[in-house]
């Protein structure tokens, strides 16, 4: 998942240009801030073992629970669902451990994950695929060229703010370019103040979890909802494996 910081290895990405639409150049690499929330030892623990439990704590206690083992897999039948989908080159937002860009990358496309994450680029990078450590509202590589831009594994939901996740993505995608993104299979629209939680605290974080950060749920009604007013064109929707997907095409 998609969303904002992580671990202390060193991620060894890529090139950027390896990955990116011909003709772009690669931005500076972004440092790791300390503190940040997805830097919080229970994420980048989680991802090392390749196992939860994991979840996004509400300041009301609620739990979202994470799919890490998922995450940490191979691409299921319902990842190949939206891969097939994707045009030209793709850029993975929130590309956590890496498994859609090695799956990508196996069906012929150039494709390049970004992640705030310093452990899951650099499990990325493990899996031979190419990822920069970066937040998708920093400068990117080939902004207006990319033919297919994910949203997978909750990440509509980076920075809680839709509408400006949809605008950034919209200066991504070259023109009648896809977004490709998973929504919430219930009918939900929710932004909140979360944070990453390992299920041993109480109603707050312990020490290593990380500080608070906006997060928001969509389901397909919301998302649309959303997309409309802004321009953007349904190209699909479909559910597979228990999950709701959306095609857009850029306004």
């Amino acid at each position: 998942m998609t969303a904002t910081t992580r671990a202390t290895p060193p991620h060894q990405a890529a090139p950027a240009d390896a990955a990116a639409p011909a003709g772009t150049a690669a931005a500076p690499e972004k440092k790791d801030a300390p503190g940040t929330p997805w830097g919080a030892d229970p994420y980048a623990d989680a991802l090392r073992s390749g196992r939860g439990p994991l979840f996004l704590r509400r300041s009301d206690g609620w739990l979202l629970p994470l799919e890490v083992e998922r995450w940490c897999a191979s691409a299921d039948s319902a990842d190949m669902s939206v891969l097939r989908r994707c045009e030209g080159a793709v850029l993975d937002v929130g590309c956590g451990p890496g498994r859609l860009v090695a799956a990508l990358s196996s069906l012929g496309h150039r494709v390049l994950g970004i992640d705030v994450s310093p452990e899951a680029v650099a499990r990325t990078v493990g899996l031979g695929g190419t990822a920069l450590h970066r937040s998708v509202f920093e400068p990117l590589p080939g902004e207006g060229r990319w033919g297919s831009v994910l949203l997978m594994d909750g990440n509509l939901g980076i920075g809680g703010a839709p509408e400006a996740l949809l605008e950034r993505c919209a200066r991504l995608l070259a023109p009648d370019g896809l977004l490709l993104a998973e929504t919430s299979p219930l009918d939900v629209d929710e932004r909140a103040q979360v944070r990453i939680d390992d299920g041993r605290s109480a109603h707050h974080a312990h020490p290593g979890s990380g500080r608070p950060f906006p997060w928001a749920r969509l389901g397909t009604a919301a998302l649309l909802r959303y997309a409309a007013p802004a321009g953007w064109t349904t190209a699909g929707q479909w559910a597979s494996g228990g999950r709701s997907f959306v095609a857009l095409r850029r306004p």
